[in-house]
């Protein structure tokens, strides 16, 4: 456990098939979550991110999160999930400032050009990596990974990993789902174990 002050605290935090939950995040840990299929690991990132119905109490560098817009919140606590949403047909349409973005797509192994791509032709792989990128672009304090290296390579998931380890050390957090035990050893020095709705600490 990490004796530095929390950014993320969570008290109590319960839905339905979840929790409660209760842990502690510091600036620039990396915590995986481990479980099968099915346990609860996506509903406690998006109950984390406020997108479903929930209770208990989460604070961000000691903001009770009831007392922030939903909006701002999720920018602060932002979920990546497992497979983007899209809303365009392009891929630059779902960016604000493509040339501010182009930086961060590069370093996650994307070309430039892919401004131009129709969606419906992505790769999971890419799509992930997109979903990482806007989510990159926002600069979360808390970044809520759902398994965002399940279909790329070993050099994609390289890339993936030295982007968010990049804002790690500049004091962000990041709650990471994982399958992959040589990934988590890279990247975590603590894990959560989710099984039927309960989150416990686990050795890696």
């Amino acid at each position: 456990m990490t004796h530095s002050p929390a950014l993320l605290e969570v008290r109590g935090l319960h839905r339905l098939g979840l929790g409660p939950v209760s842990f502690d995040l510091a600036p620039g840990e990396c915590v995986i979550v481990q479980g099968p299929s099915g346990a609860g690991k996506s509903l406690l990132l998006r109950a984390l991110a406020d997108l479903d119905p929930n209770g208990g109490e989460v604070r961000l560098e000691g903001t009770p999160r009831a007392t922030v817009p939903a909006p701002t919140w999720r920018r602060q606590v932002t979920y990546v999930a497992s497979e983007p949403g899209w809303w365009g047909e392009t891929v630059g349409t779902h960016f604000a400032d493509w040339p501010e973005a182009i930086s961060t797509v590069e370093s996650l192994g994307l070309s430039a050009e892919c401004k131009d791509w129709p969606v419906d032709r992505l790769s999971t792989g890419e799509r992930q990596r997109l979903g990482l990128a806007r989510a990159l672009l926002i600069a979360p304090r808390v970044f809520l990974l759902d398994e965002p290296t399940s279909a790329l390579d070993l050099d994609a998931q390289a890339n993936v990993e030295a982007a968010v380890g990049a804002r790690l050390t500049s004091g962000s957090a990041a709650l990471w789902v994982s399958h992959d035990a040589a990934q988590a050893a890279r990247l975590a020095s603590r894990a959560l174990s989710v099984a039927g709705g309960v989150v416990t600490d686990a050795a890696l």
